[in-house]
């Protein structure tokens, strides 16, 4: 297909009312549609890197771009998966998010929780069946293991360790300040 401005635009339109998505991941989509099109059909490239900066522009004006609204969105969804901020921080940006808009994002998580780390590590040992969710007859020999699958989630040692080690689960779950812990 070659890449015009309304066949962009459409593209464009086309791939928002399926996805979520901020304007850098859709710049980059656009973008490959314009070097498709000047590979196989020879347009120029400099006029549809344009046209798609129109578009970001003006879809951005009319508000079907929010960049914040994704980044906040897309970390609280991460964060109750169980991602760490580092992890939350890293796919933001590798979406194209500004640093301004993840520290938002980042920020906005204490409303989740009053230790945001603690709750999305306790999130993951739990989707994960991780240190004290695992079966007690099971747990020291998979010790290590739990340590570094949250290590590799982008949690310090020092937080891997309090779960995977963690006695009172309860008393852990008050003090991150998840909602439905006493």
């Amino acid at each position: 297909m070659v890449a015009t401005p309304e066949a962009l635009s459409r593209a464009a339109l086309s791939y928002l009312a399926r996805y979520a998505a901020p304007a850098g991941h859709l710049r980059r989509l656009l973008l490959a549609r314009v070097v498709r099109s000047a590979t196989a059909y020879g347009t120029d490239p400099e006029a549809g890197a344009q046209a798609v900066e129109t578009i970001i522009v003006r879809l951005t004006d009319r508000g079907l771009l929010d960049d914040g609204a994704y980044a906040r969105a897309r970390a609280r969804s991460l964060f109750r998966r169980g991602a760490s901020g580092y992890a939350i921080r890293a796919r933001l940006a590798q979406k194209g998010v500004a640093a301004a808009d993840i520290d938002a994002a980042i920020a906005g998580l204490a409303e989740e929780a009053a230790q945001p780390e603690l709750a999305a590590a306790l999130a993951f040992a739990r989707r994960r069946r991780l240190g004290p969710f695992r079966p007690a007859e099971r747990r020291a020999g998979h010790r290590d293991r739990d340590l570094a699958s949250l290590g590799r989630q982008g949690f310090d040692y020092a937080l891997a360790r309090r779960v995977v080690d963690c006695e009172d689960l309860r008393e852990l779950e008050a003090e991150a300040g998840i909602a439905g812990a006493p």
